[in-house]
């Protein structure tokens, strides 16, 4: 018998069954399941402590501003920051990264500058910067990828120069899975006097953060991908850099005073939190990082034993095609493919079939899907619930797809 997953039986959701097979959730890139624990601290929030934070002081006002303080506490613990105050609460990735767009690089954003990015991003580390760079009259760079989906770290150094403000980079490609060399990145970023921030939404769940080890000067993260609600994750920075922001939303929360023609700004970070906040996704985000931390370093072991018999299983299936390193060190639980001559969302239809959730589409990548010459592909991520015979059936699974598709 293959080897069970033994975390599974912490995510309510794993029970269920689909097409008569029990659930293999292999779409963990698009967003993760949530254990007990997450659900429970929800649960108990709405139950027992619901209120806005840092305006009352009643009893359950200052309960929910404790917890939500908390949970800033316990990310910073997380990703090993200096203070709380460099953990910003944010809606997400994309929104944290934006956040850092409009409010840090905008106002020093000159004609002629120039943003570097790699192929390999997502929208959401591409789309914000063409943004402020069109606004100012600035250039959008990007740094290549090599034939085996690993990053040219001589192009990416070739791209940098004293014009360049910022380099943005995925520290995981949820595409081709690939591991990028993040802390190598930071120092010739840094050597070229730019500003670095980091894209954390695929490793965050997988590989142990510690932003003072990575020396990013800006990393941002979502919830959902760390067995955290929707609708909350967190921008970290140097407190030198979130000292330069400048606030892109006004209102209440961010404010010291406000006159009838000016305003002064709350000290870091409520300067950069305006309004009220996701109070509950907080305090579900740090039971995430609670129920992480722990186990971090067995659930890198277990995922790493995945990627590798998923590459072992893939690359027996005939004629499939895989993007990214075929090497398990270099990469994470990531994989993209396709089966010639079979549409992707035709394929994850029978695989659903099969009780298999895979994604189909251009995953949010479309400048490296143009880069590998192809529009779309099938894409199976890994989490610590994952187990290896959820991949032996996926291979099974695809085999039968290709047969019932081409007849």
């Amino acid at each position: 018998m293959p080897d069970p997953s033994p975390y599974r039986g912490d995510f309510p959701i794993l029970a269920r069954r689909i097409q008569g097979y029990p659930l293999a959730y292999l779409d963990n890139a698009a967003t993760t399941q949530k254990p007990r624990a997450v659900i429970d601290a929800l649960t108990n929030f709405y139950e027992r402590h619901n209120a806005n934070v840092h305006r009352g002081v009643h009893t359950l006002a200052e309960e929910a501003s404790a917890l939500y303080e908390q949970a800033r506490v316990t990310m910073a613990r997380f990703l090993g920051a200096d203070s709380p105050r460099q953990i910003v609460f944010t809606r997400g990735t994309t929104d944290a990264i934006n956040l850092v767009a409009a409010g840090w690089l905008r106002p020093r954003l000159q004609p002629g500058d120039e943003i570097v990015v790699t192929r390999m991003e997502h929208h959401s580390n591409i789309v914000p910067w063409q943004l402020v760079a069109r606004e100012r009259g600035a250039l959008l760079r990007y740094a290549g990828i090599a034939a085996d989906g690993t990053l040219d770290l001589e192009d990416f150094a070739s791209h940098l120069s004293r014009r360049t403000r910022i380099v943005a980079l995925s520290h995981v490609s949820n595409v081709l899975g690939t591991i990028n060399p993040a802390r190598e990145m930071a120092d010739l970023a840094h050597a070229a006097g730019a500003q670095v921030v980091l894209d954390a939404a695929q490793s965050v769940a997988h590989l142990p953060i510690d932003v003072r080890r990575l020396d990013c000067d800006f990393l941002a993260l979502s919830g959902h991908k760390m067995y955290g609600p929707t609708g909350i994750g967190l921008l970290y920075g140097k407190t030198e850099r979130l000292e330069e922001m400048l606030p892109v939303q006004g209102g209440g929360g961010m404010i010291e005073w406000v006159e009838e023609q000016e305003s002064a700004w709350a000290p870091l970070p409520s300067r950069l939190e305006a309004g009220t906040p996701n109070i509950a996704g907080a305090h579900g985000l740090a039971a995430a990082a609670d129920y992480l931390m722990p186990r971090l370093e067995r659930v890198r072991q277990w995922e790493a034993d995945l990627t590798a018999h998923a590459l072992e299983r893939l690359t027996s299936v005939p004629a499939l095609e895989l993007y990214g390193p075929r090497d398990p060190v270099r990469r994470a639980g990531v994989f993209s493919f396709n089966l010639p001559g079979l549409h992707p969302h035709d394929v994850a239809e029978v695989l659903d079939g099969y009780g298999l959730a895979l994604r189909a589409g251009h995953h949010c990548c479309q400048v490296l899907m143009r880069s590998l010459g192809i529009t779309a592909t099938l894409r199976a991520s890994l989490a610590l619930y994952c187990d290896h015979g959820e991949l032996d059936r996926l291979a099974e699974g695809l085999s039968a797809a290709r047969k019932a598709l081409s007849a």
